[in-house]
């Protein structure tokens, strides 16, 4: 049996009346999604792009400077495509084991496997309540972090390793060493965040990761040839200072940028961005003076990087005045390592890349919890926590990535040894690994 309904034209304005209402009480009912800040995305969009300055051409020229002129081209190579290869690496996975939304304190999971999810509405909380940016900005900020900090280690082995061993090296150490630390440390489900460890821009992450990894590089790979006989001076000084200058106009990026909005905690990083270094620059070039009488441009770029990296785990907590003091403290330690520590160990980290992002991110790490306090100038700490406290946990951050770091590195280059070999003949390494690997060379006569 077939049953026909007619409605009447006001029958009809009164049913579409009532599903109006019905719909308008819904969405009265349903909360509205946050809205990014056009400013702190804005702000955050430009702290990606610096961070990515920094490792191009920042880190390039300043290594590349440093090395023998034979080198240099290898070097830019070697942090070009480091770039480019975590850069997929961290599309297709990377992002997902660091912060893909699980709960495991180890590892992200796989719930963002080739962004899976991410569109342009979807948003990232940032510290404080209801302030979203957009997902992919935050995708793309971390993403550059994963870029520079596989880029850090290549001077410790510079001038002796071939290129392919590089490109896998990273490839592996990024998946099984950075991505996990990352994600124990920055992640709300991570292991070291939930111990209550302060990093604000990477300390642990960034400085302390690369340079265990770069100190058991250099040992295992062994010395250049001809250490300690040949002239190995840096080529062009002139590179390496316009290559940290712009290191140090990128942190910017890194430090302020870690704060996620543009506020007072953004303000505070780059003010003490500022101060840590300007300290540490005085500190190196003060010592030299004082036991070499001169006070060299190398020391004062050394210098630069020390403060850099000390600050960059507390740039958001401590106050200015303390961030020139953990500068300049950073910047002692790390010249008494890469002048004395060092030839005593007989070790060659080639561009002291432990000496200074190791070191300098163990004092700037340890120093921020006691930098905090606010009877130093920082911004306190939690509720129930004490300086003795957050030192302590600071330390157990600092020793978990150094055996995380340490191990996984000393395995991953076994590996990689194993598969390509990591040094190249005698022949191409005293010809030079720019012409014996690219078929090129940074200067003609």
């Amino acid at each position: 049996m077939k049953v026909h309904f007619t409605l009447t034209s006001a029958a009809c304005a009164s049913l579409l009346g009532a599903f109006g209402s019905v719909a308008a009480i819904a969405q009265e009912a349903m909360p509205a999604l946050p809205v990014p800040d056009k400013g702190d995305t804005s702000w955050m969009l430009v702290s990606t792009i610096l961070v990515l300055f920094m490792a191009l051409p920042g880190l390039a020229l300043f290594y590349g400077g440093l090395v023998r002129a034979k080198n240099m081209l290898s070097v830019l190579m070697q942090c070009t495509m480091i770039v480019a290869v975590v850069i997929v690496i961290w599309a297709a996975y990377g992002y997902s084991f660091a912060f893909g939304g699980g709960t495991n304190p180890f590892w992200g999971g796989l719930g963002k496997l080739f962004l899976s999810g991410v569109t342009p509405e979807s948003t990232v909380a940032t510290f404080s309540d209801g302030v979203v940016i957009p997902e992919m900005v935050f995708i793309c900020f971390q993403m550059t972090f994963a870029c520079i900090t596989p880029a850090l280690i290549v001077g410790a082995f510079a001038e002796r390793i071939r290129f392919s061993a590089v490109i896998l090296f990273v490839a592996l150490w990024v998946s099984f060493i950075y991505f996990p630390i990352a994600h124990m440390v920055w992640d709300t489900s991570g292991l070291i965040f939930g111990w209550g460890a302060l990093d604000f821009a990477g300390g642990t992450v960034v400085h302390i990761n690369a340079g265990v990894a770069a100190l058991v590089g250099a040992m295992m790979i062994g010395k250049r040839a001809g250490y300690g006989r040949d002239n190995m001076a840096p080529h062009s000084m002139t590179l390496t200072m316009a290559g940290a200058s712009i290191l140090w106009v990128g942190w910017f990026g890194f430090n302020a940028g870690s704060n996620l909005e543009a506020n007072g905690g953004a303000a505070l990083a780059m003010i003490n961005t500022f101060t840590a270094t300007a300290g540490a620059i005085v500190a190196w070039a003060g010592m030299e003076a004082v036991a070499r009488k001169k006070a060299s441009m190398l020391g004062a770029a050394s210098g630069m990087i020390a403060g850099l990296v000390a600050v960059t785990p507390a740039a958001g907590i401590v106050g200015p005045i303390g961030a020139i003091v953990l500068g300049a403290a950073a910047s002692a330690v790390c010249y008494y390592f890469v002048t004395v520590v060092k030839i005593r160990a007989g070790y060659d980290d080639a561009l002291d890349v432990f000496g200074i992002h190791g070191v300098g991110g163990i004092i700037g790490a340890i120093g921020t919890g006691i930098f905090a306090s606010t009877s130093l100038g920082g911004i306190g700490y939690a509720d129930g926590v004490t300086m003795v406290g957050q030192v302590w946990t600071q330390i157990m951050a600092v020793a978990v990535t150094i055996v995380w770091c340490g191990i996984g590195s000393a395995i991953l280059y076994k590996v990689v040894d194993a598969i390509v070999g990591l040094r190249p003949s005698a022949e191409a390494e005293s010809q030079g690994l720019d012409l014996s690997s690219h078929g090129e060379v940074a200067y003609h006569a």
